[in-house]
């Protein structure tokens, strides 16, 4: 059975003006449940991440200035959020399901989060609508429970998965891969273990044949037995942050290459959402789904 980590909790952290894109976390369960990609009993809904597991990436001046409320309005800025308890127990619950996915994931081979992909998020700092390392700490958790040994971080949002290259960068258990728009934020890059930079307007046929020629030789290289995708459908043409040239099909497509390599090399995987900026919440919602539909096709 599909797994999908959701809670209402991901949708209603934050005053009305700062809605988007967070409404997009609400309309996605609804669609696919309307469509009949998926029933309830697919969701299931995460508890709050302890201390323990935030600790063990983040540090804990940082971590106390989350918790205490006591960012500075500079830190507070990067983030994009206003901070309030509710928001830091948001991530806290959507960083939880991350976690609880890579178990279910364990057991069905794939797993999905509604939210996360939380790759900006840093060992000392927030930014860019992150606030705690999703992916970091689910691969921590796995790694240090002896439930997986070496991990394959797929990060294909059109930013660059800064945070989460910084946090693994002496970790040779966590081979990072980011593939994103060579011009876009974040302005400064990190060193991730690969890092292929798009020129603006990169089109689907260059973008598939790019990920084609590495993700196989990656998993051919680095023998991954667990795999953390970042989904992010801000590599549209529509999206207002993207800047590359892809179509939702493309888009799809650049999904179906990930889920069709994991399952035929028995590789568990867990997608997070990532980012989806476009003007029409349709396109984004219809570029999200996708990607839950492939999961279902391919695996159930």
């Amino acid at each position: 059975m599909l797994k999908i980590a959701y809670r209402k909790e991901y949708a209603h952290p934050l005053p009305e003006n700062h809605r988007f894109p967070m409404e997009k976390y609400e309309l996605l369960p609804q669609q696919l449940i309307y469509e009949g990609t998926v029933t309830e009993n697919n969701f299931y809904s995460p508890e709050l991440l302890s201390e323990e597991d935030i600790l063990a990436i983040h540090k804990e001046e940082y971590w106390q200035k989350l918790k205490n409320l006591a960012l500075s309005r500079k830190e507070e800025r990067r983030t994009g959020f206003p901070l309030s308890a509710a928001l830091v127990e948001r991530e806290r619950i959507i960083n939880q399901g991350t976690i609880d996915a890579a178990n279910f994931a364990l057991q069905y081979g794939v797993a999905m989060n509604i939210a996360g992909g939380t790759h900006h998020a840093f060992t000392d700092k927030g930014e860019g609508f992150c606030l705690l390392n999703d992916i970091a700490i689910a691969a921590h958790y796995l790694l240090k429970n002896n439930k997986a040994q070496k991990i394959l971080v797929v990060d294909l949002d059109v930013h660059q998965g800064n945070g989460t290259a910084e946090i693994f960068q002496h970790n040779p258990n966590v081979f990072t891969f980011s593939m994103h728009g060579k011009g876009n934020y974040p302005m400064h890059k990190e060193k991730s273990d690969l890092d292929i930079e798009l020129e603006d307007k990169t089109d689907d046929k260059t973008y598939l044949k790019i990920l084609r020629e590495n993700l196989p030789r990656l998993i051919d290289e680095q023998q991954p037995d667990f795999i953390f995708f970042q989904s992010g459908v801000d590599v549209l043409a529509t999206d207002k942050l993207g800047r590359l040239g892809m179509s939702i099909g493309g888009c799809k497509e650049r999904d179906k290459v990930v889920f069709e390599h994991c399952y035929k090399n028995e590789i568990p995987v867990v997608a997070s959402m990532g980012g989806g900026y476009s003007e029409k919440i349709a396109h984004i919602i219809e570029a999200h789904a996708n990607t839950y539909r492939l999961a279902q096709d391919i695996y159930f």
